[in-house]
């Protein structure tokens, strides 16, 4: 009958999140996934008939978070800790996290000052200008861009004050075969409880009253129920409705619709490189780096695709590199096989190596580029100095009807990562059971 209490537009951690809440408190759940898997910005790549996997989206869990470690613990999937050295490869040397941004703690005194939020972009200019200050202000570009995969010129200034204050470098932890087990937990759990989940499902028109909601997929099929929980991605949302991924409201949800506009979503590329080799760690590498390379985890660099991880504490031939905001933003159009190119001359660069060299001793490669696709449109979320209010709007039911949940709506410190949408996708379902009763 395709009828349900509750319709969920999305399969990601968010989106499955709230089935699996919903479903364990006894509401009829109906899950619509436009891929073809489960997982969202979460994909875990199994290499053929091998245990080896690979993370092609979210990869780390980033502190000791409760919502994660807790889900973890009660499916009995095991992490390991993740915790690595960070190294710095500029002008043709290698340095160790002793590596400091001069300048950083007037930045940060300079930040717990300021009075009315502003994009970081127009701080920096303001209050850092000049020659003195040039390499202050790349760094925290870099930054922004590399790690929140923001752009600068609409990232808030008190939102990164946030996050600076609560980073917790040490805490780091991996999941055992990868975080599509949580997903599938997740998933399983909702079925066994009645749900009902179905891929390929692509939601393209919403007509709503109060208290009753139509669905219509891309293929025509109709579904039905009292109440729905939008779980895709910011950056989907953000597309038109006549964009593939797109949705219609009928009628229009105006108020909504416009705090989604006002949000900040990201721009990535993630390039996932398998060798032959562990080459970093053998004695050529420290011959050329001056230093064994063996406990690297991170390795920031000025080239073209500028961030790159290893797998340590596992002793791995994967080498992950990464690119983000506005430069991502600006690479999305690009082939695969461009990426690749652009990925393995920053890896020659670094390692001294000539490009053939590299290509020969590649076993396997994946580019993922997170931008383009129809059903991300990008990383995650960031706050933009609007964010607040619109975060506010969004977290508010349209006539206790639609519903929102994503890490785009989370308020800890957390933010833009898998604990900020698992906490979301908890929190709605929590709304949704409270305003059923």
């Amino acid at each position: 009958m395709n009828t349900a209490d509750i319709l969920i537009i999305g399969a990601g951690a968010a989106g499955l999140t709230a089935a699996y809440e919903l479903a364990n408190a006894g509401k009829k759940v109906i899950v619509l996934e436009a891929q073809d898997r489960i997982g969202g910005r979460i994909h875990t790549h199994h290499e053929g008939a091998s245990s080896k996997h690979i993370e092609l989206g979210a990869e780390f869990v980033h502190g000791d978070l409760p919502v994660t470690l807790g889900l973890l613990n009660e499916a009995g999937i095991k992490y390991n800790p993740a915790s690595a050295s960070m190294y710095r490869y500029d002008q043709g040397k290698f340095t160790t996290n002793e590596y400091f941004i001069e300048h950083w703690d007037l930045l940060i005194d300079k930040l717990n000052k300021l009075k009315q939020d502003t994009n970081i972009n127009g701080f920096m200019l303001k209050e850092f200008p000049g020659d003195k200050y040039k390499e202050l202000r790349a760094s925290v570009r870099q930054f922004v861009s590399g790690y929140d995969t923001a752009d600068p010129q609409k990232a808030s200034c008190f939102a990164l004050r946030k996050e600076w204050q609560n980073e917790d470098e040490n805490a780091q932890h991996r999941i055992e075969d990868g975080y599509c087990r949580l997903m599938n937990y997740l998933a399983n759990e909702c079925k066994a409880n009645g749900g009902e989940i179905y891929l390929n499902a692509i939601a393209k028109d919403i007509y709503w009253e109060p208290d009753k909601v139509n669905v219509i997929t891309a293929d025509g099929i109709t579904y039905h129920a009292g109440k729905i929980i939008l779980a895709m991605p910011l950056g989907v949302l953000q597309a038109g409705g006549g964009e593939k991924g797109g949705i219609t409201f009928h009628p229009p949800i105006k108020t909504h619709q416009e705090a989604i506009q006002q949000m900040g979503f990201g721009a990535v590329i993630k390039i996932v490189l398998e060798f032959d080799e562990a080459f970093w760690e053998n004695k050529q590498t420290e011959a050329m780096a001056g230093k064994s390379l063996k406990s690297m985890g991170y390795l920031f660099s000025e080239e073209d695709i500028p961030t790159w991880w290893t797998q340590f504490p596992n002793r791995s031939t994967i080498f992950t590199g990464w690119i983000g905001g506005p430069d991502a933003e600006a690479k999305k159009d690009l082939s695969d096989n461009e990426i690749l190119v652009q990925g393995l001359q920053s890896v020659a660069n670094i390692f001294k190596f000539s490009i053939d060299e590299l290509k020969v001793r590649i076993k396997s490669w994946h580019v993922v580029n997170w931008t383009a696709k129809p059903f991300s449109r990008g990383s995650y979320a960031y706050d933009t100095v609007d964010a607040p209010s619109a975060r506010g709007i969004l977290n508010t039911p349209v006539d206790n009807t639609i519903f929102f949940t994503g890490e785009y709506l989370y308020e800890g410190a957390a933010m833009g990562t898998v604990e900020a949408a698992l906490t979301s996708g908890k929190n709605v379902a929590k709304l949704l059971i409270n305003s059923c009763t």
